[in-house]
């Protein structure tokens, strides 16, 4: 039963959306009738500007640590990024926008952290190592969690290895239409790096 509050309450944290309340609360702006129209970190920046997008990012990774790490709170030997799944869906799916939500990057950056931190500073190398190269958020996205998944096998835990499989599929959906933009060149690039 502990493993089913875990997850709920995992999911219910990543389904907090601080794009959308910091963007009507402090900016009275909707993001979501802005730039891309999307909840995450990445439109925050477009939309709102460098302060609230780092904000945004912070928190929005936040919420994947406090899944990852609900199971040392229970004292459950649950591994944590099974809950921390649970703050990704719920960032994606977020029960209180009727099911919709964000891309999952940083979310799902955040339960990589706190399980794996030196997994996360690959990913991150990855990350940024792709975006001053092509200059594409979304691409250095969906690079990152394929890199991501590749160099979880060689740490030997399959948990780890599965899940981050999962993420990979989940943020490489989430960016299908990015795709699409990129190749028919209509992505806007980042002009800060």
């Amino acid at each position: 039963m502990t493993i089913v509050w875990m997850c709920l309450i995992a999911y219910l944290v990543g389904s907090v959306s601080p794009g959308l309340l910091i963007g009507k609360y402090f900016y009275h702006k909707d993001i979501r009738n802005y730039g891309s129209g999307n909840l995450g970190a990445t439109n925050t920046f477009r939309v709102l500007g460098r302060n609230a997008g780092i904000v945004v990012t912070l928190l929005d990774m936040a919420k994947g640590v406090i899944g990852a790490l609900l199971p040392l709170l229970f004292h459950s030997d649950v591994h944590g990024i099974i809950v921390g799944l649970f703050a990704v869906l719920g960032h994606v799916f977020s029960i209180f926008l009727k099911f919709k939500g964000g891309k999952a990057v940083a979310t799902s950056a955040g339960v990589v952290l706190a399980v794996n931190p030196v997994l996360f500073i690959l990913t991150a190398i990855a990350f940024f190592s792709v975006l001053y190269a092509f200059k594409y958020v979304s691409l250095a996205s969906i690079l990152a969690s394929i890199i991501n998944f590749i160099a979880a096998v060689p740490f030997g835990d399959w948990i780890i290895t599965g899940i981050s499989f999962i993420i990979m599929v989940i943020v490489i959906v989430r960016h299908r239409a990015n795709i699409s933009r990129i190749m028919n060149h209509e992505e806007p690039k980042i002009k800060w790096m």
